[in-house]
């Protein structure tokens, strides 16, 4: 019995205890709070159920909680359910009910863990969408990571997900990079706003190298040749070393597309008709304050163009067109603004608001020794993907951009993540599945199986403290999607391989020499090997090899 079927149980022997009450029964959560005590004396779970439900229902928490004891205490797979203070309720579960974690997570395999609570939705999950002037830096690379895990996580709830990178190709930015690749090609200065770095000057070589003639014609002519070949090669090489890492797209949705298929002037329109853009100043204005928005947002401007949220308004009704359900935009840390303005702009156009939710993500800084470390030459003014994994490799990279919560800045050793040590905590969690790899490998020859292996006879401390964890990862997957933080299945990851090493150090797995083979050494086996196909899933999920030997 896992935490969820225990979460199930929870619950059902709430409502009964409550109706026998002619209490509100409907008040119980869906979900109730079950969870491993600090203490592992105290039981193997615990819950608060009877105190967040007692006073709301007229009666003593405790009182409440020794019936829901009581009843637990009956039900199948419980051992015994007893009250600690002024209302937890204790739980130790029987022996055989603990096993069946083990067969449980041996018989799902690839899927354990894996779950479709969230069937109902339909995701488009944008995010990177670095603009195809340079490399991507270690902004894009934190969400190059980050989001391809949490597509991975949404996808295993059962979720239908579309990775999309949108292209930006429409504007100021293109203007400034055709500028400086021509500037390049006639060994002219980098423009004062322009991009520098040894990347401009190899696409404006590489420019040439196709159209000779690219620097002939009209200065309106030599800049679109600039344009579309140099624009065209940044963004397969952008493509190339996101594959590299691990992540690909479904979907490259091009910015320059929705102007040039009238799909900007088209919902501009529909707003106008429907009044929620107003004329003032010569201006068009959306009413976004009726919508949470701090102040209404300028769509086109006085001179007659696009204001940029134009096309941010065209590509959310674009999406919600597409019949997705919800819109995750992955934004870097100077983006707090776009949260209001693009639920506002779903709210206006008659779509649901919360269909539309924006992450944003802080900033990434690389050390070694403690110091900076020096911007890269190649990119002229800062650090890239290419450079963060041509430091740490595509695992340590990934992992240690996933680990921690978007929400707060992310300092990376390279050092650290660099070395074979357990204090590397990739180095820490791979070397776990290759361990247990190593110990799957020893069964083999030495003819032991786990197959029809009796489950109830692991009842030693580490034992259950190991079952117990293996038991959490599908409340971990569930909370990882809610929440969007991927960044548990990678602590989570860590726990569990700190948990089977402190199993292995007390716990005999396989005979030794001449020794016969036990029930015990095959049911302990089969811990293992329900061990190692949940760190390869957590693993999967964060887009991190598993690797048999190390």
């Amino acid at each position: 019995m896992n935490p969820a079927d225990l979460a199930v149980l929870v619950r059902k022997v709430t409502v009964e205890v409550l109706t026998s009450h002619d209490a509100d029964a409907s008040i119980v959560p869906e979900n109730p709070t079950v969870e491993r005590p600090r203490n592992p004396e105290h039981g193997d779970y615990a819950t608060n159920i009877a105190m967040q439900l007692g006073k709301r229902v007229g009666m003593v928490p405790r009182d409440l909680a020794t019936e829901i004891a009581t009843a637990l205490g009956a039900s199948e797979g419980i051992d015994e359910a007893t009250i600690a203070g002024p209302g937890f309720i204790n739980i130790r579960l029987a022996s055989d009910a603990q096993g069946k974690i083990v067969e449980d997570v041996l018989a799902a395999g690839e899927k354990w863990g894996h779950a479709d609570f969230n069937s109902n939705l339909d995701v488009n999950l944008e995010f990177v969408s670095a603009n195809p002037t340079g490399p991507i830096h270690l902004g894009g690379t934190r969400w190059a990571a980050v989001g391809d895990a949490l597509g991975r996580v949404l996808s295993a709830t059962g979720a239908k997900v579309t990775r999309e990178y949108y292209f930006n190709d429409h504007g100021r930015q293109i203007d400034r990079f055709s500028d400086s690749l021509v500037a390049a090609a006639r060994n002219q200065p980098t423009p004062e706003d322009g991009y520098g770095g040894e990347y401009i000057q190899d696409i404006a070589a590489a420019v040439l190298e196709k159209n000779p003639q690219a620097l002939e014609g009209s200065e309106e002519e030599v800049q679109e040749h600039f344009r579309a070949i140099g624009v065209d090669m940044m963004f397969q090489h952008i493509k190339e070393s996101l594959h590299e890492f691990g992540t690909d797209f479904d979907v490259y949705f091009h910015e320059n597309s929705l102007f040039e298929s009238g799909q900007v002037e088209a919902a501009v329109n529909s707003l106008k008709e429907t009044g929620k853009l107003y004329e003032a100043d010569g201006a068009w204005w959306l009413k976004s304050t009726d919508y949470g928005d701090d102040k209404d947002r300028v769509v086109i401007k006085s001179d007659g163009d696009a204001a940029y949220i134009a096309g941010d308004i065209a590509y959310v009704k674009n999406k919600f067109d597409r019949g997705h359900n919800l819109c995750i935009y992955m934004l870097g840390a100077d983006h707090h603004g776009y949260i209001a303005r693009l639920r506002a702009a779903a709210a206006a156009l008659g779509y649901n608001a919360d269909g539309v939710e924006v992450l944003i993500g802080q900033m990434v800084n690389l050390l070694r020794d403690g110091k900076a470390v020096r911007m890269s030459k190649r990119a002229g003014t800062v650090v890239t993907l290419d450079d963060l994994v041509e430091a740490i490799g595509v695992d340590a990279a990934r992992y240690s951009l996933i680990r921690s919560s978007v929400d707060s800045s992310l300092d990376i050793d390279l050092g650290l993540w660099a070395s074979q040590s357990s204090d590397n905590p990739v180095y820490y969690v791979q070397y776990g599945h290759a361990r247990l790899c190593s110990i799957g490998r020893r069964a083999d020859e030495a003819g032991v199986t786990s197959e029809d292996a009796n489950f109830s006879l692991l009842v030693e401390d580490r034992e259950g403290e190991l079952i117990r964890t293996i038991g959490e990862f599908p409340a971990i997957i569930k909370s990882a999607a809610d929440l969007r933080e991927p960044h548990r299945i990678a602590r989570y990851a860590e726990q569990l391989a700190g948990v089977f090493h402190r199993f292995y150090d007390t716990c005999q797995i396989l005979p030794k020499a001449e020794e016969e083979v036990s029930e015990l050494h095959r049911a302990r086996l089969g811990l293992a090997e329900a061990t190692r196909q949940t760190l390869a899933n957590a693993l999967q999920l964060l887009g991190v090899t598993a690797p048999e030997r190390m």
